[in-house]
């Protein structure tokens, strides 16, 4: 199958505003891309790429003074599967992890390991290790958490969502993440397109998602406590230890976000030329 992804943002700036996006699909889905999601931003302006500390591709841009629209659009194949499920993955000790996996052992600005860790292991440590493990902490997240847009918050950590209990895609990733961590499972954090393919209606608005990573049985493995069941038509747009790393766009100066709008569809195969 094909999914076409894009997205519009349109900023109000009242000075020149440095700015990092972080918008285009992950490397490891290049060889996916049959029409790329090239930037396009109104007015023109230059800007440089880079490849930040995880692998992701960032941008660097100045906005100008008044109204900048960035858009996008791109074709990807995809397999049409659901999330792979590998019940039998094992859970590594620690001292047999691969030593790039180490760092998501660790706290980081929305995981609060340090606080959780009691909790975690109060709640968690009579389950099998391994794969039923972060089952476990995934089908505890997605039933303590209330999902709403409104409750979203740009600072809400893992501590602060497990008190309020209600957030959104990210809250709940955060959750997780910081549980399989106290646990001693490297676990970090995913954003991307996910649109609602093979879901019934009714649907919400389309908005980028969050999920996470389990290092389990030697390779990373997806998992979505929010949804909580496996998904088609993930599209990787960038990794990291929690939500800080993988911003969409991070702006040096004041602005206004006056429109937000992602877009995730199945191309039926009568359209793809139209696109092309």
């Amino acid at each position: 199958m094909q999914l076409r992804v894009g997205y519009e943002l349109v900023y109000q700036c009242p000075q020149p505003t440095p700015m990092i996006l972080m918008l285009n699909i992950h490397d490891s889905r290049s060889g996916d891309i049959v029409i790329p999601d090239q930037l396009i931003t109104e007015p023109a302006i230059p800007f440089t790429s880079y490849r930040d500390g995880f692998g992701n591709r960032c941008t660097r841009i100045v906005a100008p003074a008044g109204r900048l629209r960035l858009t996008t659009e791109a074709l990807v194949n995809d397999t049409g599967l659901p999330d792979t499920l590998v019940p039998q993955a094992i859970q590594h000790p620690i001292q047999d992890l691969p030593q790039e996996t180490l760092v998501y052992l660790l706290g980081s600005r929305y995981c609060e390991t340090d606080v959780l860790s009691a909790t975690a292991w109060q709640l968690f440590s009579q389950t099998p290790p391994g794969w039923a493990r972060v089952q476990a902490i995934c089908d505890f997240v997605h039933h303590h958490i209330a999902f709403g847009y409104e409750h979203a918050s740009a600072t809400k950590t893992a501590l602060q969502v497990f008190h309020e209990k209600r957030g959104v895609c990210r809250d709940y990733a955060h959750l997780a993440i910081a549980f399989c961590r106290c646990m001693n499972i490297p676990a970090r954090y995913c954003t991307g397109y996910l649109g609602d393919i093979g879901m019934p209606p009714p649907y919400g608005p389309m908005d980028f998602a969050g999920w996470f990573e389990a290092y389990l049985g030697g390779r990373w493995h997806t998992f979505d406590a929010r949804n909580n069941v496996p998904r088609i038509g993930r599209v990787l747009m960038a990794r990291g230890r929690d939500a800080s790393d993988v911003a969409l766009t991070t702006t040096f100066g004041p602005n206004v976000l006056e429109r937000f709008i992602v877009r995730t569809d199945e191309v039926l195969p009568t359209a793809v030329a139209a696109i092309a």
